[in-house]
């Protein structure tokens, strides 16, 4: 007669559950992108003309890359595209048709403090977490 050697049925299920999570794939999101994804605003003051509000909306799609896009509600402008958008190191960069924006996150990522470029003299542009 054969002897089985009996294994706690808890041990043989935290095994399972253990393997089970080590092959779920990673979350596609990049952790650098992270905390820039969410709504910003800001206020350019162009000189002599009237102050602008922006709205900056940034997303993460599905493969990990950023969009976003840019509203001006002063002048019931919105959801122009950015062409282009990089977060790196702390350092958000985007595109538009219209302008260019760089600008540094501070270290909570609360507010975003750079410039905007819209072929003339770039315009202070600090942007705050909505």
């Amino acid at each position: 007669m054969k002897k089985y050697l009996a294994v706690p049925f808890w041990l043989v299920l935290g095994v399972v559950l253990i393997l089970a999570l080590g092959m779920m794939p990673a979350p596609t999101m990049a952790a650098d992108a992270t905390p820039i994804v969410g709504d910003w605003e800001g206020t350019l003051n162009p000189g002599a003309q009237a102050k602008k509000k922006i709205a900056v909306h940034i997303s993460v799609e599905q493969d990990g890359t950023l969009s976003g896009t840019l509203d001006y509600p002063d002048q019931d402008i919105s959801d122009v595209r950015m062409t282009a958008i990089s977060f790196k190191s702390g350092t958000l960069h985007f595109e538009t048709g219209q302008g260019v924006y760089d600008g540094t996150a501070n270290k909570d990522n609360s507010e975003i403090t750079g410039a905007w470029n819209q072929g003339g003299a770039p315009l202070s542009l600090v942007l705050k977490r909505t």
